[in-house]
């Protein structure tokens, strides 16, 4: 799908309606086709160019005209961005805007008193760059205000530049860090985190009190989840967690600002995933009775929490014997997703409950592997490599639980020749192991009683990062074919709650 067709699949009908009067009332000539282009894009009419043009015309007038209502579409959505949101900084932003617009009118007086409420609320949510720009404009006028002390303003202009730069060491810390795990997902580069984020921090000289926020906090939890989930062990990371929790132990509610709470929900979100993953779900359950409520007295993060707070919700229902409680969860989750919720998300939800499904011998689960139908480069680059690598696998495992065979050996042969070369080069032996396995079993279904071929399947829980509960799963499914269990109930037998 081109940037265009994305773009306008981002607006509900109601939108659709006030796009086009936008554009009616944009246009300054009646022989302007950007609404007819709209409406054929919005039908998938795939005869546009001859449609709109003569077949003698230009395909260069079609492709400008194609600029010309993207640029539109963009104008559109950014006013109604600003126009919509709700939030505090945009709040701030609203009246920079009047004010500069009332200050280049004469009416200093108005604009002055709105630039004080937009420094205030810019002080208590510690946007440093919209309060630079405040301050700046405060100077550039202070010629028309004689109650406004020079040398206050001044110091508060030099002590938040100050601020500025020590925001920017972090967003360069944070930077340098994500770049770095995207070599460790994508190379297999060796890494030790604590020595990578210690080094990371000197070299940029960040003092050890800047990173004490609800903010920093969240980019650190989220490079180290990140890095536990590539490296397959969360025990890794188990120091971060600790110092977390302490933080928010330690945080009075008489300081907790509203800036705090978005980033409070994703510390949440990450110490729940944290326990979940190593196995304490009473832990990763009270964290998401914290995040639930949370949710529920600031609604308006819930269209990006609440999918997420679900999934980590049924997943520890799964693994805690209430697998039908977990399905339950998924299936009503699915039925409330609209266009605000992020399709990762969605996704997410879906390749979970096609898992709970399967494990359960349900044929459902083939239903809702088919929901998950972009392609696989697709998946790679929204998804990141080791979820599309186990979506992959996965289909591969249902197919043969479902006696698909022929489907199976195809998709088998798909996955070898898009990743094997990938996982030798990230040092994933285990995964080539495993999938060999699949293979031998495919190809010769008899190998399942044979104690080589069992051993080889058992072997794999001897290693540490397969304790995590998804390679669990994995292993389960084999152990299935022998062990005349349903997947399900072999995979709670490996599971050890802490």
């Amino acid at each position: 799908m081109d940037t265009l067709s994305e773009l306008i699949d981002l607006l509900n009908k109601d939108e659709i309606r006030q796009f086009k009067l936008f554009l009616n009332n944009k246009n300054k000539r009646y022989d302007v086709k950007n609404i007819q282009l709209f409406e054929l894009l919005e039908t998938d009419d795939i005869l546009l160019l001859n449609k709109l043009y003569k077949p003698t015309k230009n395909r260069d007038a079609y492709h400008a005209l194609r600029k010309r209502l993207q640029d539109s579409l963009i104008l559109f959505l950014s006013q109604k961005v600003f126009e919509n949101t709700v939030s505090e900084t945009y709040d701030i932003l609203r009246l920079i805007v009047v004010s500069r617009f009332l200050l280049e009118n004469g009416l200093t007086k108005t604009a002055f008193k709105s630039l004080i409420k937009a420094e205030r609320l810019a002080v208590d949510l510690e946007q440093y760059n919209l309060l630079n720009e405040i301050l700046l404009l405060r100077l550039q006028y202070i010629h028309l205000d004689p109650h406004t002390d020079l040398d206050g303003l001044s110091e508060r202009l030099l002590a938040n530049q100050l601020q500025m730069q020590s925001e920017a060491k972090l967003h360069l810390v944070y930077a340098f860090l994500r770049r770095e795990l995207q070599e460790i997902h994508l190379k297999g580069k060796i890494v030790d985190l604590a020595v990578l984020i210690i080094k990371t921090v000197k070299t940029h000289k960040v003092a050890i009190g800047d990173l004490m926020s609800y903010k920093s906090l969240y980019q650190i939890l989220f490079i180290a989840n990140e890095y536990a989930d590539i490296q397959q062990n969360y025990s890794l990371i188990e120091k971060y967690v600790k110092r977390s929790h302490a933080f928010i132990q330690r945080q009075s509610s008489d300081t907790y600002k509203e800036k705090d709470l978005y980033h409070h929900l994703y510390i949440l979100y990450f110490l729940a995933n944290f326990h979940l993953r190593s196995q304490a779900f009473t832990d990763s359950l009270l964290y998401l009775g914290e995040m639930s409520q949370l949710i529920e007295t600031q609604k308006r993060y819930k269209g990006q929490f609440f999918l997420r707070h679900q999934l980590l919700l049924a997943l520890n229902y799964h693994f805690t014997e209430r697998g039908h409680e977990a399905m339950a969860i998924m299936r009503n989750a699915l039925s409330t997703v609209n266009k605000s919720y992020n399709p990762e998300d969605i996704d997410d939800l879906r390749i979970c409950l096609a898992m709970f499904l399967a494990q359960h011998q349900d044929r459902e689960s083939l239903r809702y592997l088919a929901l998950l139908a972009h392609s696989e480069a697709w998946y790679e680059k929204r998804m990141g490599m080791l979820w599309t690598i186990r979506k992959s696998l996965m289909e591969i495992l249902v197919q043969i639980q479902f006696g698909h065979v022929d489907v199976a050996a195809s998709r088998l042969n798909s996955f070898k020749k898009r990743y094997k070369k990938y996982l030798i080069n990230t040092r994933e032996q285990r995964v080539i192991h495993y999938v060999s396995l699949v293979e031998k079993y495919l190809t010769h279904p008899e190998v399942i009683s044979e104690h080589s071929f069992q051993q080889a399947v058992l072997d794999f829980l001897q290693q540490e990062e397969n304790n995590d509960i998804f390679n669990l799963s994995f292993v389960a499914w084999l152990v299935a074919l022998w062990d005349k269990r349903t997947p399900y109930q072999v995979v709670l037998s490996m599971v050890k709650p802490k």
